[in-house]
């Protein structure tokens, strides 16, 4: 009998690879269609959270992977093989789910607790769990680490923030209007959709719903500096021992949580795969999908297939442009960490005349430009990324040249740019790029936005990354900042606690932070950093007339961070 079933399932087995085929005639089994159980969980405040159980064939205890997600029904972001049972929770406030959001606070994060410590227990899983999260599904994780998670085992993350103000919504102390309004939007919509349900099942559960929704985006104005309500909605530490495999992209809207997710939990066994999120997945790859199921299947279950022992970091460099990198046109850098060890960050001068370079100006001079609203299709590769992944890639598409950033509504009527003379070799990039910029303003709350591009040879400029930064906020917080090993700031760890305004006219260092980049400057390509108006995207404030001190020993800076293996200043002289 042994003997015979253990035939019947080598058959199975090979039939189901395609390595042989069936008889003629004979009937080919086919995979049981998923069952989907949805039920009510009792929050220890009595608030009820729906949730839904999705397992191929009968519900049997196996390894489960948990989403907590604000997006309504069907909004799981990982396909599981049918080795895992998926569990997809509404977040409280949102889909159908009862209580009030509290924008992924300490409400929604003691629920997380609660769920796992239930979902652990019942007959559906065999005690080990999963958490899965892409966005706001990952950001409420983040926010819940410093809470002991029961029963989970490993996670993967995609985007999500480290801290949801200085990371998405409020960066460099400039309100982010888009992004921010868009999640209240996703998150609105399919609570109006599932409305009906609700109403059917209780009636008064719909103003609580609709009083968060509301709050949370009065909240988000009320709070402009980085305050306590804020800290409570940004990583706190580490309570657990969880391996988590991190996916992004370098032009992601939330790129620069990964990266400090990354650090906070590489000594747990954390990886980070840089190969696309909410700026699309890239030609030739999968997105990650096959690192996240390897994931699944080593720490939940126990397989040998040496994604353990895969680089920590890998990245996906774009070569000069994003639509280039979305086609296929890429290289892959592998390293053990981030930043990756033995970068060199590069020091460039912003001199007279718009030329960037490695020597300063002898001389000290001033330039100055107004800072007139730009169109975020150039000033804002972020936030726009996002929108093109959403369905907007039609407008530059048929409109190229709104993607430029040498475009006659950017960098000709107002602004500064400053660009290198051609590479002579090919210039590696990977880490976070700063600006250190003595600037006067007439108007205090002023934004100072910088954008660095590749220039191709043609003259075309594309956007790679920005920096934002409020004349607020000129202050670092002591002894979080990155620095290089001569001690220059490559990395700024604003303050973002408290206004400091600026006295018009008198000027004082800044040091913006730019997102990091992940990019290869071809030969013959060049650098280019640009000093615009605020995106149309952020919320707008008073036009001002901003005055850059050029040249001499405490002029004007940019640092670049560059990969072992490239030399950008030999590339320049």
């Amino acid at each position: 009998m042994g003997l015979r079933l253990g035939v019947v399932t080598l058959a199975a087995s090979l039939l189901a690879a395609g390595l042989v085929a069936a008889p003629p005639g004979a009937a080919v089994a086919e995979e049981p269609a998923p069952v989907v159980v949805d039920q009510r969980f009792t929050t220890s405040d009595g608030v009820e959270l729906q949730t839904t159980l999705t397992s191929v064939g009968p519900v049997t205890a196996k390894p489960t992977v948990v989403e907590f997600s604000p997006y309504g029904d069907g909004s799981q972001t990982l396909e599981v093989t049918p080795d895992y049972n998926f569990l997809l929770v509404q977040i409280r406030g949102t889909g159908d789910s009862d209580g009030s959001f509290d924008a992924l606070g300490p409400t929604s994060q003691r629920d997380v607790v609660e769920v796992l410590q239930w979902a652990c227990t019942q007959p559906f899983s065999d005690g080990s769990l999963a958490l899965n999260g892409f966005s706001a599904s990952a950001i409420v994780l983040y926010n819940s680490w410093h809470q002991r998670l029961p029963c989970v085992k490993a996670a993967i993350l995609r985007s999500g923030t480290h801290e949801l103000y200085r990371d998405l919504l409020v960066p460099g102390g400039i309100l982010n209007l888009a992004p921010g309004a868009g999640v209240l939007g996703l998150i609105g919509a399919p609570a109006l959709l599932q409305g009906i349900d609700r109403l059917q099942r209780d009636p008064a559960s719909s103003l609580p719903v609709i009083g968060g929704l509301f709050a949370t985006g009065l909240s988000v104005l009320a709070h402009p500096t980085l305050d306590s309500w804020w800290q409570q909605r940004g990583w706190r530490g580490d309570a657990n021992d969880i391996p988590v495999l991190m996916l992004n992209g370098f032009y992601d809207v939330e790129s620069r949580g990964v990266f400090q997710a990354f650090q906070a939990l590489r000594d747990d066994g954390a990886h980070l795969v840089m190969e696309g999120g909410h700026d699309g997945t890239p030609a030739g790859t999968d997105g990650g999908v096959g690192e996240a199921h390897a994931w699944l299947d080593h720490y939940l279950r126990g397989v040998d297939n040496g994604i353990e022992a895969q680089p920590a970091v890998r990245l996906l460099l774009a070569e000069g442009d994003r639509a280039a990198y979305l086609d296929g046109r890429h290289q892959a850098y592998d390293a053990a960490d981030w930043p990756v060890p033995g970068t060199r960050w590069t020091e460039l001068a912003l001199s007279s005349g718009g030329r960037l370079g490695t020597t300063p100006d002898a001389q000290e001079s001033r330039a100055s430009y107004l800072t007139v609203p730009t169109l975020p299709t150039m000033s804002d590769v972020p936030t726009w990324s996002l929108l093109e992944a959403g369905g907007a890639k039609a407008l530059t598409g048929a409109l190229p040249f709104l993607g430029r950033t040498n475009a006659v509504a950017l960098d000709k009527v107002t602004g500064l740019t400053y660009t290198t003379g051609a590479l002579a070799a090919d210039v590696a990039t990977a880490g976070p790029v700063t600006l250190d910029v003595p600037l006067a303003t007439t108007t205090p709350g002023s934004g100072i936005w910088a954008i660095l591009s590749d220039v191709a040879p043609d003259g075309s400029s594309h956007p790679l990354t920005v920096g934002r930064l409020s004349t607020h906020h000129p202050g670092l917080v002591p002894g979080r900042s990155l620095t290089d090993a001569s001690g220059a700031v490559v990395q700024p760890y604003g303050d973002y606690s408290a206004v400091d305004r600026a006295q018009p006219g008198k000027p004082r260092r800044y040091q913006v932070e730019l997102w990091p980049v992940g990019n290869v400057f071809r030969a013959g390509h060049r650098l280019r950093i640009q000093l615009v108006g605020t995106s149309l995207f952020s919320l707008l404030s008073l036009p001002a007339l901003h005055t850059v001190r050029l040249g001499g020993p405490d002029g004007a800076r940019l640092r670049v961070p560059v990969l072992p293996g490239s030399d950008l200043t030999a590339a320049l002289d």
